[in-house]
């Protein structure tokens, strides 16, 4: 964008199996959909993403499950593939949905829903943004998914590009927002093998000094 992270209000979109928004201002991240744990927030390809706690002693008193057995629920066979019945893989709860399999459509929705829900909540928070970045297998592969995040927000100046959200560019940084638009929808493929290498070459570098 060619300014300076410390001039910009940024909503960061890591959509993939795992998921997580994060609002970062001027530099800072302030906000970030991760809880005590990374089950807390987005709806996710095995994890139940955000929902009424009430459920937790509902599950142990109606289905007789344990507290582990709960866990195992909410992480391992829940998001996606709980709700889909098909897979924790977007590309084949896509397939599915296009095939007109009612539960992969409700779960395509619901992924949808729950990303627009925080960008709602973190625009808010901040008080608008300059740009939106995507990432990961998700936010950087699929067109489809981007579209309906995205759709009727023009009022609130993110204005998608259809022509550049359909392009296939992959593993390449890009603009998926309209050259007009307010905020910048921003395409960056994850290295997360990269940022561990990264992390882990600090934390060995200061446990030397």
């Amino acid at each position: 964008m060619g300014q300076p992270i410390e001039d910009l209000k940024i909503i960061t979109c890591h959509l993939g199996n795992g998921c997580s928004i994060s609002a970062v201002d001027h530099g800072i991240a302030v906000d970030t959909s991760m809880g005590f744990t990374p089950l807390d927030g987005l709806m996710m390809g095995t994890r139940c993403g955000a929902i009424d706690p009430a459920i937790i002693p509902f599950l142990e008193e109606a289905e007789d499950l344990t507290p582990p057995q709960i866990n195992e629920l909410m992480n391992k066979k829940s998001g996606l593939l709980g709700v889909s019945g098909i897979s924790n893989d977007m590309r084949d709860v896509r397939k599915g949905a296009e095939e007109g399999n009612e539960r992969a459509v409700l779960a395509y929705e619901m992924y949808a829903h729950s990303i627009r829900k925080y960008l709602g909540q973190y625009l808010v928070e901040m008080a608008g943004c300059d740009a939106i970045v995507l990432t990961a297998g998700v936010g950087e592969n699929c067109d489809r998914m981007r579209r309906i995040v995205f759709a009727g927000l023009q009022p609130l100046g993110i204005i998608l590009d259809q022509e550049k959200n359909r392009r296939d560019y992959h593993g390449k940084e890009r603009f998926i927002s309209r050259d007009d638009s307010p905020v910048k929808i921003i395409v960056i493929p994850t290295n997360e093998e990269f940022m561990i290498a990264q992390d882990t070459l600090s934390i060995v570098s200061d446990l030397k000094k």
